[in-house]
């Protein structure tokens, strides 16, 4: 993981994604290849945006309450929350400049 992304689990779910910054939660698996191949992508979003947007990665595998309870059924699922209201959702792997245009209205 990149040093701008955190990691967040069941427990802090709810306090992450309760502030004004939006929060992209990345949900993803060890075993899932297309999780892998967002690391990328969204390590460099993270760095970029620092301080516009937040982005976590949350492994379903070790906390599946959460995944459970926002209706995660495939991964990689990345959910945009703000103010801790689900504002957008993308399921399936996306390029930089995919998330970064479906991001734009949240992130400026």
């Amino acid at each position: 993981m990149g040093e701008m992304t955190i990691t967040t689990n069941d427990a802090g779910f709810a306090e992450l994604i309760g502030g004004d910054t939006p929060v992209l939660v990345d949900f993803w698996a060890e075993w899932c290849g297309p999780c892998k191949m967002m690391e990328r992508p969204l390590n460099e979003l993270a760095e970029e945006k620092s301080g516009k947007l937040t982005i976590a990665k949350l492994n379903v595998d070790d906390n599946p309450h959460t995944a459970m309870s926002h209706e995660v059924m495939s991964i990689p699922t990345m959910i945009l929350f703000q103010a801790g209201e689900e504002k957008k959702r993308f399921v399936g792997a996306r390029s930089k400049s995919q998330l970064e245009t479906e991001l734009a209205d949240y992130i400026g």
